[in-house]
């Protein structure tokens, strides 16, 4: 397995110019990570996009709603997306290029979600902001232009894990309906002695240490990341909307992706599952990457197979 050159010309400067979260306390790491954040000069042309709140469990919940440049469905489909960031950072800014991506892509309407974050707002306080997100988004489908029949519950990386917890909570909660889980380089599980954290431990971008942060951050009680809420693979996978996963081949996440794909299919869940072996924990948010636009050309792709199955 050879990493992609792109992301191998780039890997250094990744590396070394990612903080040290783990040495850092939660307001500290948003601050490190935010710095280093830099809006595009040209942002992916859109159709439209509206800023506004919900109501949320905790509050009001900012979220930012993206319409496609060219709809091609009347109503469309709905995207309720949860950014990745360590359950800790990244906001609807970070993620904006891939929810643009999205809504394009899929020619659907997407919810960009800024659920509360951790260590401030501990599980299980995220996930109920995005279920909540999904409740409001069947609720006013009509008014947006949606699709309540084709409503598709996304996330990266921890957001990965919020959108599969959603999908769970939606099955035991008697809806909304959610006719697609996508789960993009997914966090499912707290175990860090898998195949692919033992091998990509450090030196690929995203670290054991930072991922044993991470989880300290969201989930500090140890029992408590066993609950299904929190670790999709120790749940009952019976009875879930399909599923689209994508893992890559130099992420310590990839064995539990790869495991919760395997696991869904087990359960009967028609799962469509892409590895790109050559690629690092959130390369689809580096649009730089030739591999990130493949990726999301893909993404979309499969997605609209499962709304149009």
């Amino acid at each position: 397995m050879n990493i992609d050159p792109e992301i191998e010309t780039l890997l250094p400067v990744l590396n070394t110019g990612f903080p040290a979260v783990e040495t850092m306390s939660g307001a500290e790491a948003r601050a490190a990570v935010r710095s280093r954040y830099r809006a595009p000069d040209h942002p992916q042309p859109i159709g439209a996009v509206e800023e506004r709140t919900i109501p949320g469990p905790g509050g009001d919940i900012p979220v930012r709603i993206y319409w496609p440049a060219a709809p091609s469905h009347a109503p469309a489909p709905m995207v309720v997306f949860a950014h990745g960031g360590g359950f800790v950072f990244c906001d609807l800014d970070t993620h904006d290029d891939l929810c643009r991506s999205l809504s394009n892509g899929i020619a659907a309407i997407v919810v960009s979600v800024d659920y509360r974050l951790a260590p401030e707002s501990r599980w299980p306080a995220a996930v109920e902001d995005v279920y909540a997100a999904v409740c409001w988004a069947a609720g006013e489908a009509e008014r947006l232009g949606g699709d309540v029949s084709k409503i598709v519950v996304a996330g990266d990386s921890a957001g990965g894990n919020l959108a599969a917890v959603t999908a769970i909570l939606t099955r035991d909660r008697g809806g909304p309906d959610i006719a697609c889980q996508a789960l993009l380089y997914p966090v499912l599980a707290a175990d860090f002695d898998t195949e692919s954290y033992r091998r990509f431990d450090t030196g690929f971008y995203n670290t054991r240490a930072a991922m044993t942060w991470y989880w300290d951050q969201y989930v500090p009680e140890a029992g408590d990341r066993a609950h299904p809420h929190v670790a999709p693979l120790h749940a009952d996978l019976r009875g879930l909307p399909q599923a689209v996963v994508i893992t890559a081949g130099f992420d310590p996440l990839r064995s539990e992706g790869e495991e919760y794909a395997e696991a869904l299919a087990a359960q009967g869940v028609p799962v469509v599952h892409h590895g790109y072996a050559g690629a690092i924990h959130g390369f689809m948010t580096m649009p730089a990457l030739t591999l990130a636009g493949e990726a999301k050309k893909r993404v979309c792709t499969d997605i609209l197979a499962v709304l149009e199955d």
